[in-house]
């Protein structure tokens, strides 16, 4: 039930490419994408998709005005750096970029090719720009904003739930704009009366016996960052079924997942196709570094009234009220 009507505009995350589009024979005239990610997951395909048909729709057409050379590390962050230089090889005319460690190992491998970042959780917090006005450099693209909204989710949760004294989050040690998250994410959660227990995800394994452990005492909810989710979709799963633990999501694309309660953030999707005109005004002449850093101004409140009953949690009438989007 649409509660009012949002302007839309990823994390994170490669996915698997239509076999043509893979297959796809490069066209002689054509500009040459590069696009780098660290994860290949079925579940984020809508955030690519929705990348490609920007482009369409500024008139660039894969396979004939533009090939996008594809590239995914399959989750495994040291693959990053040799993927980065194999594109920077091909001199494409400009990467795309999807979370930070991707972008850190573009940024290693050329100093020249324009990178356009698709959803970055701080760009100047991680180190890969100088400011959002002036990134300089070579790089530029969206910022998710997310340390901010992180503590307004965790204010939803509290309102949603409030009897909540613990809420879990899962992130990824190695990457620096999740640990920005966690860090805002700490910090607020006193303001709150609430215990923040982060949850480290170094590998598939270690995040299983991770989670394991802490299904023997579950917290009250648990925030999934969607890069984790991209990543560890049947771990978070997994441990939402048996645990009955709600999930609160940081994009409304995710909130009609087993076990989501509620979402907050920016339309993922969104950012993606606005991804797309940094990459044509960065093909039709302009240089990166006079392109400023975007940050979303729309966010989507979204209640999963499914899952809320399922669970039996009472979502409060004030906040129902207030929700752009309620799942019935």
């Amino acid at each position: 039930m649409q509660r009012r009507e949002v302007i839309t505009l990823l994390g994170s995350a490669a996915v698997a490419w239509p076999l043509g589009v893979r297959a796809q024979q490069p066209s002689p005239k054509a500009r040459r994408i590069g696009f780098l990610t660290r994860y290949s997951d079925a579940s984020v395909s809508a955030q690519i998709d929705a990348f490609r048909q920007g482009l369409q729709d500024l008139g660039w057409l894969e396979g004939k005005s533009i090939n996008i050379e594809y590239r995914n590390a399959d989750g495994q962050v040291d693959r990053l750096p040799a993927l980065a230089a194999e594109l920077a090889a091909l001199n494409v005319d400009v990467i795309v970029t999807v979370d930070t460690p991707p972008t850190q190992a573009a940024k290693q491998a050329t100093s020249t090719i324009p990178i356009v970042i698709a959803v970055s959780a701080d760009p100047v917090g991680a180190g890969l720009v100088a400011s959002l006005a002036h990134p300089g450099g070579n790089i530029t693209g969206m910022s998710l904003l997310a340390p901010e909204t992180d503590q307004k989710t965790l204010e939803l949760l509290k309102e949603t739930l409030p009897k909540t004294r613990r809420v879990a989050m899962i992130f990824d040690p190695n990457n620096q704009g999740m640990l920005l998250r966690v860090k805002a994410t700490k910090t607020a959660a006193p303001k709150l009366a609430i215990e923040f227990q982060p949850i480290p995800a170094l590998s598939r394994s270690e995040l299983a016996d991770a989670l394991t452990a802490a299904a023997k005492d579950p917290p009250d909810a648990l925030i999934v960052l969607s890069p984790i989710y991209a990543a560890y979709r049947n771990e978070v799963g997994d441990f939402a079924t048996k645990t009955r633990v709600p999930l609160s999501f940081d994009t409304s694309g995710l909130a009609g997942e087993a076990g989501a309660l509620l979402s907050y953030g920016a339309d993922l999707s969104a950012l993606f196709r606005r991804a797309a005109t940094f990459v044509d005004k960065i093909l039709k002449g302009a240089k990166s570094a006079d392109l400023p850093i975007e940050q979303p101004t729309k966010f989507e409140f979204v209640i999963n009234l499914q899952t809320a009953r399922a669970l039996g949690i009472e979502v409060p009438s004030a906040l129902l009220a207030i929700a752009d989007e309620v799942i019935e």
